[in-house]
């Protein structure tokens, strides 16, 4: 049990990692491609390459099922995405960003409505939050001036919505006990279901003499493979493995690697107010954890309190 837990917090953090790096491969590929283009493009790919190694398909032979892979797919594939990029036309990154961080908020909220007590936040993972906002609102305000839109506002608290929605749909497919790879790729076929009409209606062309630059190239692999195929399974897997609450913590640390890695590649400055913003938001993600990890660290000090105990016994039949 414990061997599942830490390896689906692995998977959680291998998620969050990948995931804070998109920020830099997305704005370079959005000097020649459209939002709904990259997404649709990253998409594709990842559903492809999921069909690549695991080309078996899924028998639902559920309608209900069914319907929670399309909403699954509506939610955390197509609407998210679109519904923050639309924000990010009507307001700041800096407003968006901690806007949508807010989505573990929802899911609790959720999740204590849905469980009718069964599974119920602890002080701690409410401290955490609030201790990893605040460090989140550094992060992403850096000094700059909060510009307020309703309308871009108002979509970035939809999008945290949908993907606390999309969290929670994931654990009850969690719960079906199928493969990850084939319930992840169901779910990439009905995000991209979805796209199509939006591509119709946005600014979308095929374009694919873009492709001849190398470097789209393998910044489209990499978010079509990597941030794309393997984290969403990586996700799915942490979600299934370590419930919705504490797997949506983990997103504190995407603007905390996408500062880092901003300074590593693009040689960005980092003030003191990010600096502040990245230990805040450290220290709320090990207090929204404390409960889990008092229980591994009594749980370690019993087994070896029980191999001690062995060690101790005599050893009948030897001579002393």
């Amino acid at each position: 049990m414990e061997e599942k837990l830490s390896l689906g917090h692995l998977a959680a953090l291998f998620t969050v990692v990948n995931w804070g790096t998109t920020f830099i491969a997305t704005k370079l590929l959005l000097e020649a491609f459209t939002p709904i283009e990259i997404l649709l493009f990253r998409f594709v790919l990842g559903f492809l390459v999921l069909w690549l190694v695991c080309p078996r398909r899924l028998k639902v032979g559920d309608w209900h099922r069914e319907a929670v892979f399309a909403a699954a797919g509506l939610t955390g594939v197509c609407l998210y995405y679109l519904l923050e990029n639309i924000a990010l036309t009507f307001s700041t990154a800096s407003n968006v960003g901690v806007i949508v961080s807010a989505s573990p908020l929802f899911v609790a909220l959720f999740t204590l409505l849905l469980s009718r007590g069964k599974e119920r936040p602890r002080w701690s993972f409410l401290l955490g939050f609030v201790v990893s906002m605040a460090g989140i609102c550094l992060i992403s305000f850096n000094g700059s001036q909060l510009s307020l839109d309703p309308r871009g506002d108002l979509l970035a608290v939809l999008a945290a919505v949908v993907w606390a929605v999309y969290s929670l749909l994931t654990k009850r497919i969690g719960g079906y006990g199928w493969n990850v790879i084939q319930t992840t790729r169901r779910i990439f076929g009905w995000g991209i279901l979805f796209m199509i009409p939006a591509a119709a209606v946005m600014d979308f062309r095929l374009g694919l003499e873009r492709l001849s630059e190398p470097s789209y190239v393998g910044m489209f692999l990499y978010l079509g493979l990597g941030a794309c195929a393997a984290c969403f399974v990586t996700w799915n897997f942490a979600i299934k493995t370590l419930g919705p609450i504490r797997t949506m913590v983990y997103i504190y640390l995407v603007p905390v690697i996408t500062v880092v890695c901003s300074v590593l590649i693009l040689h960005e400055v980092v003030t003191p107010m990010s600096a502040g913003g990245t230990l805040l938001t450290l220290v709320g993600l090990a207090l929204s954890q404390w409960d889990s990890l008092k229980q591994l660290r009594g749980r370690r000090r019993q087994e070896a309190a029980g191999e001690e105990d062995l060690e101790a016994k005599p050893k009948y039949g030897m001579k002393s």
